[in-house]
């Protein structure tokens, strides 16, 4: 985050901004809303669900852990992924705050 100068703000404004960056593509959020829906690991069921080539698919896998959001286990020749709890729960918890910090409608300009 360079050019942002990132180091002005909280690292709790910071570490929610680069998660929330991670999900910000359509296909990271279905990659997210299939691991979620299944509640298990997903392997290779991605490629037929979302019609998207492999290698975009990877891509979009590749920024949710390293985000930090999905975690991957080896079994096998291929690699599952599912919700890492810990960030998730974190994720859940200041996003609620953010959101919740909302205090309605008020006479404004």
């Amino acid at each position: 985050m360079g050019l942002t100068k990132s180091e002005i703000f909280t690292d709790e404004q910071n570490q929610l901004s680069q998660l929330l960056k991670a999900m910000a593509h359509p296909a990271r959020i279905a990659i997210l809303q299939r691991i979620l829906a299944s509640n298990t690991c997903i392997c290779g069921d991605l490629v037929e669900e979302l019609g998207l080539a492999q290698a975009t698919i990877s891509q979009h896998l590749k920024e949710l852990k390293n985000a930090g959001l999905i975690q991957g286990t080896i079994e096998g020749v291929s690699v599952c992924y599912y919700i890492d709890p810990k960030t998730w729960k974190m994720m859940e918890s200041k996003l609620g705050a953010f959101l919740g910090s909302y205090k309605g409608e008020i006479p404004c300009c």
